[in-house]
């Protein structure tokens, strides 16, 4: 790359999205991709549905299924957060190892952990009195 181009030439030649259709395609590709490279968003997206089958047979509550729902979409977009950071720290040590990229990696992938078990905390706080309740009515 020539040294006195410009950032606008720059830009061009990344390729800036030229209009919201081509953004939206370009998001819809970052959707795919994360869901066939990493196995862990899969899960996430997966075990999402627990929750929701959970407030589907308690009937929860209006704010109770926006509780869920956003709670499931924090965790979706933490691990979103978390590959980012692991392909931009991969890019910038060209996969070698380096201490100052393995706390960054370990850090963005406590954020995730620290997101589930936020998440976790919340549905036992919704349906374990509704489970409780359950049983003693089957009982």
């Amino acid at each position: 790359m020539d040294l006195k181009e410009t950032s606008k030439e720059k830009i061009e030649k990344i390729g800036k999205n030229p209009n919201f259709v081509a953004s939206v395609r370009h998001a819809l590709d970052g959707i795919r991709i994360i869901l066939k490279e990493e196995k862990n968003m899969r899960s996430h997206a997966l075990l999402g549905l627990i929750p929701l089958m959970f407030a589907w047979f308690f009937e929860s509550s209006a704010l109770e299924w926006i509780v869920i729902i956003f709670c499931i979409f924090l965790v979706i977009i933490m691990e979103f957060l978390n590959t980012i950071f692991e392909n931009v720290v991969d890019l910038v040590t060209d996969y070698e190892y380096h201490p100052l990229a393995k706390k960054a990696k370990d850090i963005a992938a406590g954020a995730v952990l620290v997101t589930v078990f936020f998440t976790i905390l919340i549905a036992a706080i919704l349906f374990l009195p509704k489970l409780v309740e359950l049983h003693y009515k089957l009982n």
